[in-house]
């Protein structure tokens, strides 16, 4: 039978392509046969059902700085909370890590013959990490030195930073805590708690306790306790209230059900500072007889306290291991304030910027927006991540408390419940958003050296735990998997 040239060219394109088919098999064996190990245990990892779909990045370099495994190293994804990594860093370098920023207390005029002043003012000064005990030994401060009555207002400086409090390209957010509003003044980290208790009775009010119990935050109670049989469905959102917040409490609870401990952010930051301040000052037997207001200091004030909050290193360790977002957004503010100017999201990333490139992380491998991560504009590659972990521990100034303060896999911070095939064998800072989780640190090879890596994963179509669990795989494959000896050229 005589074939028509079409067919003929189809068969010559069959046998073309099955030519190539095999001699490309034994090529491509030759090549997974090159492979060490590692690899290929890393590969089987991030071949998981749970990534199906999703964009994954990732390098791991041992202690000499040679390629261990790479996955298109230099290709930028969101790095989610990864961002703290390069943000602490900056942060560390710029200040060190015995800094402590400062909270000053100021007067109009020293005090009179009775402990009074006639204005008291609150100069916030960018600390992030004044809680309400710190408020209360302010207090106490001021008590010992003699201040026993505020005859006019308190009134609250936050200028050192700008008046922008969350950053626009993070859209519409909620009240959760990890959504907490950044200003040069703050307390709580920007957020509070709220107990929700049944009552004994049907019908009665269920009992609401906030914490700290402070006149900025006023309680309007909807929620109801039903009978014993009833779901808990509580929930606490804030409003504006004037100068106050409106702390609102609705649904309901069965008779004899669990306590529900929530937490909120607030909405404004400074004046919540300022109660908390007051709340603390009144509990010492300081009166205020004014208002708590936003304003200026008054010329020639006197300065009555100066408070050093914590050491930068708790602050970072802080930040590090509970991946506090509001603590990452004041400290790249803080790198705007250092370099002269006002705080502010671009000055401070641009100061960032330059900090880790003096470092020896390569600028064009990150673009960064906010501190926290929380944008998805954000961007960055494993690259520049493991450049930044590399620059981090090779420093003799900051390098031991900036390494001490990423989570430990299976023990602490935001690790504590996860990588346990790990456990105490990776330090690693966590990422996640929504279709994002990222873990970048360090991890104690199978022959016990320290090697760095970075894994970001975008878009994938599993539920958020199973990617975590496939990264948690990725990092227990790496610290347990025997080395080839072309790979274990370190020696201890």
């Amino acid at each position: 039978m005589q074939l028509n040239p079409r067919s003929r060219a189809r068969i010559r394109r069959l046998a073309l392509a099955s030519l190539l088919f095999l001699l490309a098999a034994p090529l491509a064996s030759l090549a997974d046969d090159q492979r060490s190990t590692l690899e290929r245990a890393l590969d089987r990892v991030l071949a998981s059902k749970s990534l199906r779909g999703a964009r994954v990045v990732a390098l791991a370099e041992g202690a000499d700085g040679r390629q261990l495994y790479a996955r298109e190293p230099d290709r930028a994804l969101i790095p989610a909370s990864n961002a703290k990594v390069l943000t602490t860093l900056a942060s560390m370098a710029t200040f060190g890590p015995t800094h402590r920023f400062e909270t000053l207390i100021l007067a109009d005029a020293p005090l009179d013959a009775e402990g009074a002043v006639q204005t008291l003012v609150l100069r916030g000064g960018g600390d992030p990490a004044v809680n309400s005990e710190d408020w209360w030994q302010i207090a106490d401060q001021l008590h010992r030195k003699g201040l026993r009555r505020v005859r006019g207002d308190l009134v609250l400086d936050d200028s050192l930073f700008d008046r922008e409090r969350w950053h626009p390209s993070w859209g519409r957010t909620g009240a959760r805590a990890y959504h907490a509003p950044v200003g040069a003044l703050s307390a709580n980290y920007g957020a509070f708690s709220v107990m929700l208790r049944p009552a004994s009775k049907v019908g009665q009010p269920i009992q609401v306790d906030v914490v700290p119990p402070v006149a900025h935050l006023a309680v309007v109670n909807r929620a109801k306790t039903e009978g014993a049989r009833a779901r808990t469905r509580l929930s606490v959102d804030r409003r504006a209230g004037g100068e106050t917040e409106v702390v609102l409490v609705s649904g309901a609870a069965g008779a004899g059900a669990s306590p529900v401990s929530l937490y909120r952010s607030v909405l404004d930051p400074t004046r919540y500072a300022g109660s908390v301040l007051r709340w603390q000052l009144e509990e010492q037997g300081i009166q205020i007889d004014g208002k708590v207001r936003i304003g200026e200091e008054p010329e020639a004030a006197e300065v009555l306290l100066s408070h050093k909050g914590r050491t930068l290193a708790e602050i970072v360790r802080l930040c590090m291991k509970y991946s506090n977002n509001q603590i990452a957004e004041a400290l790249l503010k803080q790198l705007a304030v250092h370099s002269g100017e006002r705080g502010s999201w671009v000055l401070g990333s641009a100061e960032l910027r330059r900090v880790v490139g003096e470092l020896g992380v390569d600028p064009e491998g990150f673009s960064l927006v906010d501190g926290s991560g929380l944008s998805y504009q954000n961007k960055a590659t494993p690259r520049a991540l493991v450049q930044a972990l590399r620059a981090g521990e090779a420093s003799f100034d900051f390098g031991p408390e900036w390494v001490a303060s990423m989570p430990l896999a299976n023990l602490d911070g935001t690790l504590e419940d996860r990588a346990s095939g790990a456990a105490g064998a990776v330090r690693a800072k966590t990422g996640t958003l929504t279709r994002v989780t990222a873990l970048s640190g360090y991890v104690r090879l199978a022959n016990g050296e320290r090697a760095r890596f970075s894994i970001l994963v975008n878009g994938y179509r599993s539920s958020d735990r199973s990617a975590m669990n496939a990264v948690d795989a990725f990092v227990t494959a790496l610290a347990t998997t025997p080395l080839d000896d072309s790979v274990a050229a370190y020696e201890r």
